[in-house]
């Protein structure tokens, strides 16, 4: 039997964790029990701080997911999970990864999770959310091991955790408390992918339990690339050993995955589709270009594969503690230490142009096309259109990241004192080593074409036009090596008397970066070893490690939170909460924010957000809701790779965000929408802006889960909607060619069937209608809706058929 102190203290002290006590003991190893409606009495929540304090006694916005929740929303990736918490903008076009992650008007000025920290169990999984190439998502998986999504937005966030003012989103993972255990198969319907999930948890003794799980799949993924593009898995393991005063868990993680990472593509301005590129299931990957011959970080011949795509490397162990240490003195303490690289490889088209005019600038007048490869190899080249093409071919050789958060917690009557220490270590270690080359406008086994000058000469070598981007002024042959440590101590207080909550939070964050950066330098190279220096070979792009740049500066800035809840009564509450925080920004500032001697000023290192609150909580029978007025005032320095532009600029947002429930016997519904008024109030690069929304901020975001509970299954759908928003904000957007991106609507739905109680079968189909929904664009302005642009869409419809065993 479990002691009955380690219970007491799993209430008393895990409900207190700073963002990274979420009381996983608690709330993932019990049986599983379904709540109606919004479940305000939990204790289980991200970013408290006090003594056991429910959702309506706290004064955060908080939602948790859970597994059977996100089922039904049939997410093909963590960012379509993500899609379906309150307040969250999650751009989920890039597959299992480089997605883009805003909350409540936050901008997402380049690309990530800037604002956001995502978490494995409490503790990030990458100290930076928006490292180029880097995206924490692509580092995540989700699978059968994982019992629920938890979530903060704003709040005690910003206090709570470095790099976090914006929210928190955790992964928490069962830890086998309860002796459970499935195996599931999945397999693709309408395109080609087959994954198997296990999961088992249970007791070795009366004081120790643990869980094993993960998966594996194989397949072309959701998008016709031609080859097998998603290959790989993961595996998690926790063991917990309890004693009368608390407990101590140790947990390993081994993620290699390969995944296809989709990019812009070409597409109408009104999402219909490119002749030869189907918007829903086309992409610019194609058999006919996998290998690809460019230098290495040291100069040195190379060749990697395109369909490497995403492909991460994860080996983590952790390690956490909690216990009473008596006279109403607790401690926890958590670690881990993650080995972390990949690579990051996929097309990008850099422009479409007419295919003369195309040719003509790259080998002059009267140039000639022929195609390279693929069934007409040899043969004229004589299409309207052709695409210059970028390879992002990013290698990430140490991400490495090691993390600890250190926790010591009196409490006296109804106050808590809570007093930290956190510290990381993270390494970016990245060669970008990117080519240039000429593609067919096909979206299904595109060949490479090849441009011959006038007078005979060759401007390119088996579709391949450059070793370097020229188009970009060659900026993106680099390598970064590149140590962030940092340090914040923190301290919070929480107190209660009659039906009044308050509690306040101060963290000091304190960083150090070291490490060098090299651009690209122009050389004569005999990239094809033939002994003869052809055209494209006679200026080739290099890492110039010879010119390293030296970087070593420092960075301090403090963050606080208060807030403060009314319990009306039982089934009504309000809360108020007024935050400061800030993100570091890391790798890209240097695109050009760091000096000769290595120096980032303080007003580009990092960005400040400041957010009011105003929330209530209601339950009244069968309907719960949790609202949340919002205002903030956010800074953005950025850069951008695909447009090579700065930004630092000032932002104001203001909105309402709504989580709501409602259940009518076997039928529940849940609501969320996020309503949001953002504009650019300050730009000191570009102050025509001012007054501008910010590019693919949409007025309103929402989703909408119905499920329908049989007794032998169960069925359901799951809405995601947004509405327009302009693709670029460094315009007139008052302009009438101004590019808008329209708003769109995707369902999803579900379906189960019990054949016994312990075998089910389910079909998911993931955007049922065949949506087109652009994310993002690369384009301006569009001067019609059939105007050609690069654009990101929603996956199109798949569909997946699911047996599931349970034990």
């Amino acid at each position: 039997m479990k002691k009955a102190t380690y219970k007491k203290l799993i209430l008393s002290t895990l409900a207190m964790a700073i963002c990274s006590s979420l009381n996983a003991a608690e709330k993932n190893n019990a049986e599983e029990v379904v709540t109606k409606g919004i479940d305000f009495e939990t204790i289980v929540v991200t970013g408290s701080v006090g003594k056991g304090k429910t959702v309506m006694a706290s004064s955060v916005s908080v939602s948790s997911m859970s597994e059977d929740q996100i089922e039904i929303a049939t997410p093909r990736s963590s960012a379509e999970a993500f899609r379906n918490i309150p307040g969250v903008r999650a751009e989920a076009s890039g597959g299992d990864g480089n997605a883009n992650l805003a909350v409540r008007g936050l901008p997402v000025a380049a690309g990530g999770a800037k604002f956001m920290q995502i978490q494995e169990d409490g503790l990030p999984i990458l100290q930076f959310g928006d490292i180029a190439f880097g995206n924490t998502d692509i580092f995540l998986r989700i699978d059968s091991t994982m019992a629920s999504i938890d979530a903060i937005r704003g709040g005690s966030a910003s206090t709570l955790a470095t790099n976090a003012p914006g929210g928190i989103i955790n992964i928490v993972s069962k830890t086998g408390e309860s002796e459970s255990g499935s195996v599931a198969t999945t397999i693709g319907l309408d395109y080609d992918s087959t994954r198997t999930d296990f999961e088992f948890g249970g007791e070795l003794n009366d004081s120790t339990y643990f869980h094993i799980g993960g998966f594996y799949r194989q397949g072309e993924g959701v998008r016709e690339t031609g080859f097998t593009g998603n290959k790989g898995g993961q595996i998690k393991a926790n063991i917990t050993k309890e004693f009368d005063d608390g407990y101590v868990r140790l947990y390993l993680k081994h993620l290699d995955d390969t995944t296809t990472a989709y990019l812009p593509m070409p597409i109408h301005a009104d999402g219909s589709s490119v002749k030869g590129f189907d918007a829903s299931a086309g992409t610019p990957h194609t058999p006919y270009h996998t290998s690809m011959l460019t230098t290495d970080g040291a100069g040195n011949g190379r060749l990697s594969d395109m369909r490497n795509g995403m492909s991460p490397k994860v080996d983590a162990l952790g390690f956490e503690a909690v216990f009473d240490l008596g006279n109403d003195w607790s401690v926890e303490n958590r670690m881990r230490i993650s080995r972390t690289e990949g690579s990051f490889t996929s097309p990008f088209p850099e422009s479409i142009q007419g295919s003369q005019t195309l040719a003509d600038s790259l080998a002059g007048a009267g140039a000639t096309l022929t195609y390279a490869n693929g069934p007409q190899a040899g043969n004229a080249y004589t299409a309207d259109n052709l695409m210059r093409v970028h390879s992002f071919d990013v290698e990430m050789t140490d991400l490495d990241f090691m993390v600890n958060d250190f926790k010591l917690t009196k409490t006296i009557n109804d106050t808590s004192f809570i007093f930290g220490l956190y510290n990381s270590h993270q390494n970016i270690q990245q060669s970008w080593l990117w080519n240039s080359y000429l593609y067919e406008v096909k979206g299904n086994d595109a060949a490479l074409v090849d441009v011959t000058a006038a007078d005979g000469t060759a401007f390119s070598d088996n579709g391949v036009i450059a070793y370097g981007v020229p188009a970009w002024g060659n900026c993106c042959t680099r390598n970064y090596d590149l140590a962030y440590t940092i340090q914040a101590p923190y301290a919070a207080f929480s107190t209660s008397f009659d039906n009044i909550n308050i509690d306040g939070s101060v963290r000091y964050d304190s960083g150090t970066a070291t490490g060098s950066y090299a651009g690209a330098a122009q050389s004569t190279v005999d990239m094809n070893g033939d002994g003869v220096i052809h055209q494209i070979e006679q200026s080739v792009s290099n890492v110039n490690n010879a010119a390293a740049n030296n970087v070593n500066y420092d960075w301090g800035y403090i963050s606080y939170s208060l807030g403060a809840n009314l319990q009306i009564n039982d089934d009504l509450a309000t809360f108020a909460r007024l935050s400061h925080g800030a993100t570091a920004n890391a790798d890209r500032l240097a695109f050009g924010k760091i000096d000769s001697a290595g120096v980032a000023k303080d007003e580009d290192i990092y960005d400040e957000v400041d957010q009011l609150e105003l929330g209530v909580k209601f339950r009244q029978d069968e309907l719960s809701i949790f609202a949340t007025a919002f205002f903030a005032e956010t800074q953005e320095q950025n850069f951008e790779a695909t447009s090579q532009k700065f930004f630092d600029r000032e932002y104001e947002s203001k909105g309402i965000e709504v989580e709501s429930t409602y259940y009518i016997g076997d039928f529940d519904v849940r609501a969320n929408l996020t309503w949001t008024d953002s504009e650019i109030v300050k730009d000191a690069i570009n102050p025509t802006v001012v007054g501008n929304t910010p590019r693919r901020q949409a007025d309103l975001v929402y989703s909408i889960t119905g499920r329908y509970n049989l007794d032998e299954g169960s069925v359901g759908a799951n809405i995601i909607g947004t509405t327009d928003s302009y693709a670029q904000d460094g315009i007139d957007q008052n302009a009438p060619d101004a590019l808008k991106l329209d708003g769109y609507v995707q369902v999803n739905a579900f379906a189960q069937y019990l054949l016994s109680e312990s075998f089910s079968v389910s079909l998911n189909i993931n955007n049922l209608f065949d949506t087109v929904g652009i994310t993002e664009a690369e384009e301006a302005f569009a001067t019609s809706a059939k105007s050609i642009i690069r654009g990101r869409s929603i996956q199109g419809r798949s569909t997946t058929l699911s047996l599931k065993y349970e034990f």
